[in-house]
């Protein structure tokens, strides 16, 4: 598979602008993210992991420097023909009523619905197509209420695949989840990134696991600067050394990993 280009970032600073002031949580952001990869953005606390990713997906407006995804500037697309090209799976549970799996998953048909948001037959095959690919065809006719944390993950998972994008970011989608569904959700994006050809980036405090099965590593430190490579480069560089020689207090985890095993 070959592995293109899909994100380029050049120069980016990120952070939020309120009536009085701008804050800015990280400059001078250059790299590229490319498909058939599961790329792992990892940094402690405050770092700005979730300020870059929603600014990625035009959720918050960038300070500076450019954002290209598939060749085309970011701010050229317009919000229906964006929600064609990203997926986005956010932090926050899920909190809903009275709706089944299907039904939910079927909300990522929506940018290819019409007015009244009626699926076809065509939309119906994607669902199913999606479903089958996360492996929840059984908890299809389920109320998302009745599910477990790892169920719903893999739900909102599937509900981005039914949205056919090329993209797909992920703001910690393992932070909810016992160790198990954790090690299971991140080999699930793995798995999808190499056999579907999605470009998978996503946020994570899990870093053992992401040492382990990423295919590529955002290193964010908390001065806003960013370390990219495999995590074989990375270790041999010295970043992932520097990055884990933190005060204890701002470790997340006791690192303890065998690159022989990816």
């Amino acid at each position: 598979m070959t592995h293109e280009e899909t994100i380029r970032i050049t120069a980016l600073a990120t952070g939020y602008t309120g009536k009085r002031h701008v804050k800015r949580v990280s400059e001078q952001l250059s790299g590229a993210i490319r498909s058939g990869e599961l790329t792992c953005l990892l940094g402690s606390n405050g770092a700005g992991k979730s300020t870059l990713l929603r600014t990625l997906s035009a959720f918050l407006p960038p300070l500076g420097g450019e954002i290209s995804l598939l060749g085309k500037p970011l701010e050229s697309y317009s919000a229906r023909a964006l929600s064609t090209v990203i997926g986005v799976v956010l932090t926050e549970r899920v909190a809903l009523q009275n709706m089944s799996v299907e039904e939910l998953v079927g909300m990522g048909r929506s940018p290819y619905t019409g007015f009244w948001g009626r699926l076809s037959e065509a939309d119906r095959t994607q669902v199913s197509k999606a479903l089958a690919l996360v492996g929840i065809e059984p908890l299809r006719r389920r109320m998302v209420q009745t599910l477990s944390d790892g169920e719903r993950q893999k739900v909102m998972i599937a509900k981005a695949l039914a949205q056919e994008t090329p993209i797909i970011f992920l703001d910690e989608p393992t932070a909810f989840l016992d160790y198990p569904s954790k090690v299971e959700i991140l080999h699930l994006l793995h798995r999808l990134s190499h056999e579907a050809g999605k470009t998978v980036f996503l946020s994570t405090h899990d870093l053992e696991l992401a040492l382990q099965i990423a295919d590529r590593i955002w290193l964010m430190d908390r001065g806003g600067s960013v370390h990219i490579g495999t995590p074989e480069e990375l270790t041999e560089d010295g970043s992932l050394e520097r990055f884990f020689s933190l005060p204890e207090e701002e470790k997340r985890i006791k690192i303890h990993f065998d690159l022989n095993k990816k």
